[in-house]
């Protein structure tokens, strides 16, 4: 019998053999996931359309001991979703309906496979906001965005994915199907699952349902950006933004390598004699708005600002919005294989993070350009390989263990945003210590007794 004929057959008698993956293309695309340098073949692909189908599968995999590996598109940047192990890679992009969107409420309820621009989307054309704002949102589900507990440019001002989940729907690996929370912004009632369940990485259950707040949307939007010499001028000026008793909506820097990478890549008329960028945005009243953007450019003005400008209208304003989001493409130009990392440190620790980035760069001989969120500290320090540098991917790893240490001992932490996955693993227990690891594990063990889902990554 040819090797996953015998699984495949159980898994079509579930979901439809339409449904159920073997192929060599497919094991082979489904072998990684948007985390370079990590891949491994499952044994199947199954893409489950119900949440009884996930049920089944689940609990076939766990009577089996087969290994289960969650995942959404694939968009995440710590080899959450590489079955290390083989196994079962259960797609859950066909469960992509979205189900409703309560103004009366101000929530929405979706399905995993949804992706976060859609909802997005769906909330704004309803005059409501659905803020977690991470980069990949045009492609990044919302079951990865609870799983990872996704980040974004608006975390600042309105937090992470984790604020915005009220209750969620999984599945347990013994098919048993919970609802935690549900549609109420107040409720205590037992141990919180639903935040335990976000940013767990798909080790504990499989998402199938989200039910999540949404805002009023703004009334108005403004944009903004200020040039230093120096990224310690812009940290000073970050600090004395929040001192001043304003918490915009974005606040964002590119060092000078990013700053060379975007405008090379997208010429958006970016001063590239400024050794740092900071792109500062706010949004709420007209008045509102205008007067903190007034006041924030001020402030980078009084700390040593080269030049301040806001964007005169919608069109300048996306296209300095765009200057950030395009840091990775533009960085991705330069080499044959990027390497994004995230760590954080406390805000007015960056630039001496950054500083230590960068020396550590030149000590492994690489290219590392750093950008990310100054208004929480979240940095993204980007490798950037030559194809013909055979020992870079090394230098690179020992590079980031360097740096992740350096964000410890700044009482910072190894991510941010991006989540702990396979890429991260080594580092957790220099984060937690080997208490908190334990406990992890004995959680693990109370929700997964089989040890199936997601093996290799938190809890294992």
């Amino acid at each position: 019998m040819a090797p996953g004929t015998e699984l495949a057959r159980d898994l079509a008698a579930i979901v439809g053999e339409e449904h159920v993956r073997v192929d060599d293309g497919a094991l082979a695309a489904y072998a990684r996931d948007a985390t370079p340098l990590f891949h491994a073949r499952p044994q199947a692909v199954v893409l489950p359309g119900s949440t009884e189908e996930v049920a089944a599968v689940l609990r076939h995999a766990t009577a089996r001991g087969i290994p289960v590996v969650p995942r959404g598109a694939g968009s995440n940047l710590c080899a959450g979703t590489v079955p290390l192990t083989g196994g079962i890679v259960l797609v859950l992009t066909r469960l992509n309906k979205l189900l409703e969107i309560s103004p009366d409420e101000l929530l929405a309820r979706a399905q995993t496979g949804v992706s976060t621009a859609t909802l997005a989307d769906a909330a704004a054309a309803r005059g409501l906001l659905y803020a977690p704002d991470p980069g990949s949102r045009t492609v990044s589900t919302i079951g990865g965005n609870v799983a990872t507990c996704a980040g974004g440019l608006r975390g600042l001002k309105y937090g992470v994915t984790r604020n915005y989940v009220l209750g969620l729907e999984a599945v347990l690996p013994t098919g048993e199907v919970i609802r935690t929370g549900g549609r109420l912004w107040k409720d205590v009632a037992g141990y919180d699952l639903t935040r335990l369940l976000t940013g767990s990485e798909g080790t504990l259950a499989v998402i199938t349902e989200a039910t999540l707040a949404l805002l009023p949307a703004p009334a108005e939007t403004g944009t903004g950006v200020a040039y230093f010499d120096t990224l310690a001028e812009a940290s000073r000026a970050v600090a004395a933004v929040i001192a001043s008793g304003i918490v915009p909506a974005t606040l964002e820097f590119l060092d000078r390598k990013c700053i060379d990478a975007v405008e090379e890549f997208a010429g958006l008329g970016l001063r590239r004699d400024a050794g740092a960028l900071l792109l500062f945005g706010d949004d709420g009243s007209a008045a509102n708005v205008a007067g903190n953007l007034a006041r924030i450019g001020d402030v980078c003005r009084e700390n040593g600002a080269l030049d301040v400008t806001l964007a005169e209208d919608v069109a300048r304003a996306d296209a300095l919005l765009a200057a950030r989001r395009c840091s990775l493409p533009a960085l991705s130009r330069l080499g044959s294989l990027t390497i994004l990392e995230d760590a954080t440190v406390p805000r007015h620790r960056m630039a001496e993070m950054v500083d230590r980035i960068d020396k550590i760069a030149d000590t492994y001989d690489l290219r590392i350009a750093t950008f990310g969120h100054a208004g929480d500290g979240n940095l993204h320090p980007t490798c950037v390989l030559d194809p013909d540098d055979g020992e870079g991917a090394d230098r690179a790893h020992r590079a980031f263990a360097e740096i992740f240490a350096a964000a410890i001992a700044m009482d910072g932490t190894i991510t941010g945003e991006h989540g702990v996955g396979a890429a991260k693993l080594p580092y957790l227990a220099d984060r937690l210590g080997d208490d908190q690891v334990a406990l992890l594990r004995r959680i693990k063990k109370a929700f997964d007794p089989a040890g199936i889902l997601n093996p290799g990554k938190l809890g294992s």
